[in-house]
């Protein structure tokens, strides 16, 4: 088996758990409260800000020059393609500046950021690809269970579309290639750390739709972004 399927299977029971997670469900029914989405794009929108530092990050640290180029451009397609869907959304959700002056990230959102910072820091480029690999993989497989829906919500139509078009399945593809093919040379340990940083980004994937479907707040101070 590659890598990218022993890594895949194990984490199976929690990349279940992310399909079957309500958030998904009522997205995909239309019966998402927009007030949920309207937290998971604000959230979403901080955490693709650092996203794209991390594959920067992996683009210095990559030693094959087309693996250099194709992170950079990987970096350059999350600031402007999401960017640019992202600005839509905020759009049509009436989210303010005042809004973002007000934002915070949420304790998910931080974290999550956290660990990809974590594996680039301490790790070299597989480090970086294996934690960022379940945000592309998770949203693709999404994308394509929720094919075909038809939630009646255009804005969560949009979303829909969005994970399940070519370009992001080249994208996902590309980043498939590259953990097994850095596996491939890899020691036995490095599969093991890279194994981890798999696994510990796809318990945060199902986390941050828990995150945005309770509406998290910060259990000392209780702030929560009011939209």
């Amino acid at each position: 088996m590659k890598f990218s399927e022993i890594i895949r299977k194990e984490a199976n029971q929690i990349w279940e758990a992310n399909f079957q997670h309500p958030f998904i469900q009522e997205l995909r029914d239309g019966t998402l409260p927009l007030e949920k989405f309207k937290y998971y794009v604000m959230q979403d929108s901080y955490y693709l800000s650092h996203f794209a530092k991390v594959q920067a990050l992996a683009a210095a640290k990559a030693t094959d020059p087309k693996l250099t180029e194709q992170m950079a451009v990987h970096a350059q397609n999350t600031a402007k393609a999401e960017g640019s869907l992202h600005e839509s959304f905020i759009k049509e959700l009436g989210i303010t500046e005042e809004h973002k002056k007000q934002f915070q990230p949420a304790p998910c959102a931080y974290a999550y950021t956290s660990h990809l910072y974590r594996a680039a820091f301490e790790g070299h480029v597989g480090d970086i690809i294996a934690a960022l690999l379940p945000c592309y993989w998770i949203y693709y497989e999404i994308g394509h269970l929720l094919k075909g829906a038809t939630p009646g919500v255009s804005i969560y139509q949009q979303w829909i579309d969005a994970y399940h078009s070519e370009w992001f399945e080249m994208l996902v593809k590309e980043q498939i290639n590259n953990i097994d093919n850095i596996a491939a040379r890899d020691t036995e340990e490095g599969r093991e750390r890279m194994k981890k940083h798999f696994i510990i980004s796809s318990e945060y994937e199902y986390e941050f739709w828990q995150m945005a479907y309770s509406l998290e707040k910060w259990p000392a101070s209780n702030q929560i972004l009011n939209v």
